[in-house]
């Protein structure tokens, strides 16, 4: 497609621009993206607006609807974010390690910008921003590719940000945004190795094993959060209750809400109805197995289906386990690895469930909502990748970065 090749080809030249750039230029050009983030924020939830209007017409869902929803607090979050990544210290001219050789040699190992990232998600307009900031500080270019739900919320803060860049002499090339957004230009982009050094996919199940199938460039698999929480017997019941909430109700539109709740075979007769009881009142569908079905008379039974879905709304699969054996098997069979949580006082059965769970983020007495680029300090993230190369978990601004070898010499000839 020529909308690709020409901005792929910008977005090349203007990496190389970035990857000279000093970290005051960086952190200056930052701090006037979020500046003008909230200055223009009217221009922005105009915009958002119109793409709301269009997923109530196109039947969206409640969550996704959450998802895809700015409003001046998003749009203060979103720059407070920047404004963090430009308070980080910079990853690009780090030096890893300097040796010395027998034979004279200096061999050095530093961090330098991957070069052109592109990234293809749905509908989550806040990705613009926290993309462009990691990818900039990163002293990288990044092509931008959003889901057609939020096509004019993405133009509006991509035509920000560009005034931001240009403000400070920065190339329109370091941000730009695929404005088609049909099917044809996300295959395009996944075959567009020419100008994309990586290609990182934010979204659901389908859109991440689409481009991880099809992409000609190295992915980074992201997002995909079948997350669980395990009621350990030594819990404590009243931190179970509000972690378990927290972690179903707050967002259950977001990949880091839990979608599976475990719990020990001890407390079905008193901490599970309790917890189905207050999963109701905030109109939390349960799906469960057969001893919870015949505990809990609204419960509908789970097929085998539920301990792999990603919900993404209030619906719960609940299972009785039991020992934290067993919940470690359900979780690393079940999982998607993002993020898992134990509520328990025994030390002996958290070190083992932190130990043993295959996930990018372990929990002991916490809710999973936490496993978050900003809540981690990262300022934002790009994605949470659940695999284990070359980054996992919320990655930040060192994960946008890659290395090369400086080797100084004074004549050795091998």
């Amino acid at each position: 497609m020529d909308e690709l090749i020409e901005k792929g080809a910008q977005a090349k030249k203007a990496s190389v621009f970035l990857a000279r750039m000093s970290s005051d230029e960086k952190r200056s050009a930052l701090e006037e993206i979020a500046r003008l983030l909230e200055a223009k924020s009217d221009r922005v939830i105009t915009a958002n607006t119109r793409d709301l209007e269009n997923a109530q017409k196109n039947g969206i869902s409640g969550p996704l609807i959450d998802r895809l929803t700015l409003n001046p607090e998003r749009i203060s979050a979103m720059s407070e974010g920047i404004r963090q990544i430009a308070r980080l210290d910079d990853p690009v001219g780090e030096v890893l390690y300097m040796k010395k050789r027998p034979n004279g040699l200096q061999i050095g190992q530093v961090r330098v910008p991957i070069g052109v990232i592109g990234i293809i998600y749905e509908a989550r307009p806040n990705v613009t921003a926290d993309a462009s900031g990691l990818c900039l500080m990163a002293g990288n270019a990044v092509l931008l590719r959003g889901g057609k739900e939020a096509i004019n919320s993405n133009i509006a803060i991509t035509g920000i940000i560009q005034d931001a860049l240009s403000a400070r002499g920065i190339p329109a090339g370091a941000v730009q945004l695929v404005e088609n957004t049909g099917r044809e230009s996300a295959m395009a982009m996944m075959k567009l190795n020419k100008y994309l050094d990586l290609l990182i996919p934010r979204g659901g199940a389908g859109l991440i094993k689409t481009v991880v199938e099809n992409s000609r460039v190295p992915v980074v698999e992201t997002g995909v959060g079948n997350c669980h929480a395990y009621i350990d017997q030594t819990a404590d019941l009243v931190m179970a209750e509000k972690i378990v909430i927290n972690a179903k109700t707050q967002r259950p539109g977001v990949c880091n809400a839990i979608e599976t709740l475990l719990v020990h075979r001890s407390l079905a007769g008193g901490f599970l109805p309790v917890i189905c009881e207050t999963l109701k009142k905030h109109n939390v569908e349960i799906r469960g197995d057969n001893y919870v079905t015949s505990l809990v008379p609204y419960a509908v039974n789970a097929t085998d289906d539920d301990w792999y879905e990603e919900y993404l709304d209030l619906r719960i699969a609940l299972k009785i386990v039991e020992n934290t054996a067993d919940a470690i098997d359900h979780i690393n069979s079940y999982g998607s690895g993002h993020s898992e949580t134990i509520v328990t006082e025994s030390y002996a059965n958290a070190q083992r469930f932190v130990s043993e769970v295959n996930s990018a983020a372990v929990y002991v007495n916490a809710s999973t909502r936490f496993t978050d680029g900003f809540e981690f300090g990262f300022g934002a993230e790009i994605g949470i990748s659940t695999q284990k190369l070359h980054a996992r978990g919320p990655m930040g601004l060192r994960d946008l970065t890659s290395t090369k070898y400086i080797i100084y010499g004074n004549g050795q000839v091998r």
